[in-house]
């Protein structure tokens, strides 16, 4: 998985390109840490436009996220999610407690 980061309104944008699974979640989860810990940044945009499929350790990455940022006072939110990504997040509940935007401009400003 490829990551691109781009911070916007003191919000970090993560694009995502790739697979979303066990092999690559350790990797993805250290450097949007990495990155959130580094610029001191509580808001959170995860683009799933290039993901291309997403298994359990996925949901486990942003729920994750969910969990230090909420607790530092912070918000996630996730973006231009489709297909069987969409499915995965509607199956678990993840809808329930994590706001979900059609495109980035509308997170930005919402969050």
């Amino acid at each position: 998985m490829y990551l691109e980061f781009e911070n916007k309104d003191n919000k970090l944008i993560v694009h995502m390109f790739g697979e979303l699974d066990h092999h690559s979640a350790e990797e993805v989860r250290n450097k949007i840490d990495d990155r959130l810990d580094r610029d001191n940044i509580g808001k959170l945009i995860m683009d799933f436009s290039d993901v291309s499929f997403m298994d359990s350790s996925g949901i486990g990455v942003v729920i994750g996220r969910y969990k230090k940022l909420n607790s530092k006072g912070g918000t996630i939110c996730i973006t231009k999610i489709s297909g069987s990504v969409k499915r995965v997040f509607e199956l678990s509940g993840m809808f329930k407690i994590i706001k979900f935007y059609k495109n980035i401009e509308d997170a930005v400003e919402s969050i």
